[in-house]
């Protein structure tokens, strides 16, 4: 993974920040879309991250936690958005009853918290977030997982700077 980015999230704040620079290096969203897979235990920040993106990316309404709906859509200038929560799923195999083969839809975003319980139902990740508790913060692991996601991983590298 050497082209994967580390990063210290110090605090909440800080994680907020990361999503608003991940929004602008990844908008707009490639033609083909562009699918990015968040892990890490409850509490790591998953949701606040996501929320800041959608934040990011113009979203001004509520975004609620999709834990219980499982699927969130929303439309934002660059292209539909779905935020998807499968920490509740039993078996891998209802994802494909959520229509995770069909996301993300073209130009659009799939953002999947807790990817490994649809595992062999999901898109291929672009890029993948892994985010643990560190002390009273938080770190995060970027790994790009196609031209997209290096591309996306590269503007933030950008923004970072």
């Amino acid at each position: 993974m050497s082209e994967s980015l580390k990063l210290d999230l110090p605090d909440a704040a800080a994680t907020e920040d990361l999503g608003r620079a991940l929004a602008t290096a990844i908008s707009p969203f490639p033609e083909a879309g562009l699918t990015i897979w968040l892990r890490g235990q409850l509490g790591a920040g998953k949701t606040t991250l996501v929320r800041a993106m959608l934040r990011g990316l113009g979203h001004a309404g509520r975004v609620p936690s999709p834990t219980y709906t499982l699927v969130e859509p929303y439309q934002v200038a660059a292209g539909p958005v779905h935020h998807v929560d499968l920490y509740r799923l039993v078996d891998p195999g209802e994802a494909e009853y959520l229509g995770m083969s069909e996301l993300p839809a073209p130009g659009g975003l799939l953002l999947v918290e807790w990817p490994e319980q649809g595992r062999g139902f999901l898109p291929a990740a672009d890029l993948e977030l892994a985010l643990q508790l560190a002390g009273q913060g938080r770190q995060v692991e970027l790994a790009p997982a196609s031209r997209a996601g290096r591309q996306a991983l590269q503007g933030l590298s950008k923004n970072e700077n």
